[in-house]
């Protein structure tokens, strides 16, 4: 039963299917072959990092002396302001925007980090994988596990592009609006989480 939980807290704390929107509005200018380049290469810069972080993050954030709650405050503070052009941005001229950016930075942020390796998630797997209350059996399991997933993102990614397709560039823009106040209100949770966790409230 353990891996079954562990498989569906990653899940949960992932969110494949929140990176969607993300996902759909940081590729809007670039063309189909691209947005599958950046789907995969996005998926497996976002597991280079969580592998780091079961490997050492722990230590790395003790010897820094930085708390989960400081950096889950930081992450839902980087999603809000992401979060602000998806919801005030004027369509077209938004996806002209990101035209600027190569897609080599839009596979990195926001799609790599913070979308799929989110604050939360990073969390998740530093909590799951304790060196001091899990042994290393144990971390390779989780760790096979959050590869999994990562997996089943890649897929869901890769099939945005089909709704992209269906839906057209007007459905996008409104969909685009309505997932920014959502990742708006899931980032200022981020935020107030972790100032209730660092406060003891």
């Amino acid at each position: 039963m353990e891996p079954l939980k562990t498989l569906v807290f990653l899940i949960a704390v992932i969110d494949p299917l929140g990176s969607i929107p993300i996902f759909l509005e940081s590729t809007r200018p670039f063309n189909d072959a691209t947005k599958r380049i950046i789907a995969v290469r996005a998926t497996m810069f976002a597991a280079v990092i969580l592998v780091f972080f079961i490997a050492g993050g722990q230590l790395v954030m003790e010897a820094m002396d930085i708390s989960l709650s400081a950096f889950q405050i930081s992450g839902g503070l980087i999603l809000f302001l992401f979060s602000l052009t998806m919801v005030f941005g004027h369509g077209k001229s938004q996806g002209e925007d990101w035209a600027h950016v190569s897609h080599e930075h839009v596979t990195i942020f926001p799609i790599a980090m913070p979308s799929i390796a989110s604050p939360g998630a990073i969390m998740a797997v530093v909590l799951l994988t304790d060196n001091s209350t899990y042994t290393i059996t144990q971390q390779f399991v989780t760790t096979l596990i959050l590869l999994l997933v990562l997996v089943l993102t890649c897929g869901v990614l890769l099939a945005a592009r089909n709704i992209q397709k269906r839906v057209g560039e007007t459905g996008i823009t409104v969909i685009s609006k309505i997932m920014g106040l959502i990742l708006a209100s899931f980032a200022i949770q981020n935020i107030l989480s972790g100032i209730k966790e660092y406060f003891g409230l």
